[in-house]
């Protein structure tokens, strides 16, 4: 039973530490130096985490981080799960699970995603105020679990309103300027076509990644209040006469790190 391996992973994190955050944060490829902001830190390598799988993407480190934040208990997830590395949904979305029942309330979700328009510039840092669902699958398909939320979820504030207010304060704050727009969801590990690329502007996509968009229905489902933002680390395939790689999705991250760390850090003092 799910409930039952979500209680074991939480009974093995309570054993290290006291502390009860209400802020979770999944960190991005690329981002997971914001670690560096927080105190007290109690390290937990995923592995050893009963139940939690193992992070095998380039760049995802695999820890499970809790401590302060601007005097507030946060748990970080640097490196997540993605479903292009085999896992089946329910994996992909466990640590979700994991947290609700930890008690957080608030949820903020990072990646690094592909510009679907040439509005949009390596490097900018963009709000996602919805997403469309292209994965081919869904994580509450199967029986519902009904321990952790009801069989049908309404997904009309998917990302939660007033958190993207505090986002764009938080910005204002720290002179930074936001974009906004829908993420549109995609397996991977495959880079999209150019063909895909226009398919997903025409549907009203703003940007493209591996990532999210299952956590964001769990999250849904457990009633945690989401924040999404994404790292733009290149534009689509098409938009530029230039192949795609990982390692200028990884270059662009680290140098929108900066901004980026400031930027979650005063979002999670306004929270």
């Amino acid at each position: 039973m799910l409930l039952e391996k979500v209680n074991e992973s939480i009974k093995y994190i309570k054993s290290k530490t006291g502390l009860e955050p209400t802020i979770g944060v999944i960190l991005g490829t690329g981002l997971g130096e914001f670690v560096d902001m927080i105190e007290n830190q109690v390290i937990i390598p995923y592995e050893e985490i009963p139940n939690f799988p193992a992070s095998t993407a380039p760049g995802h480190e695999g820890r499970l981080i809790i401590g302060e934040c601007m005097n507030k208990a946060v748990l970080c997830m640097q490196g997540r799960f993605h479903y292009y590395e085999g896992y089946s949904m329910e994996e992909v979305t466990y640590p979700i699970r994991v947290m609700q029942k930890l008690g957080l309330e608030n949820l903020i979700i990072t990646n690094a995603a592909g510009g679907l328009n040439s509005k949009l510039r390596p490097g900018d840092l963009m709000i996602i105020d919805d997403h469309i669902n292209f994965m081919g699958n869904n994580p509450l398909i199967g029986q519902n679990q009904d321990a952790f939320g009801p069989r049908f979820v309404d997904m009309s504030k998917s990302y939660d309103p007033e958190l993207i207010k505090i986002a764009y304060k938080a910005a204002e704050n720290v002179g930074i300027s936001l974009r906004q727009g829908v993420y549109v969801g995609y397996t991977g590990p495959s880079f999209e076509t150019a063909a895909e690329i226009k398919l997903f502007n025409s549907f009203g996509g703003s940007a493209v990644g591996m990532s999210t968009v299952p956590e964001v229905i769990v999250a849904n489902h457990g009633g945690l209040k989401v924040l999404a933002i994404s790292c733009i680390t290149n534009l689509g395939t098409g938009i530029l006469d230039n192949p795609l790689s990982v390692e200028e999705v990884f270059e662009t991250a680290t140098n929108a790190g900066v901004k980026f760390r400031k930027l979650l850090e005063n979002i999670i003092d306004l929270i």
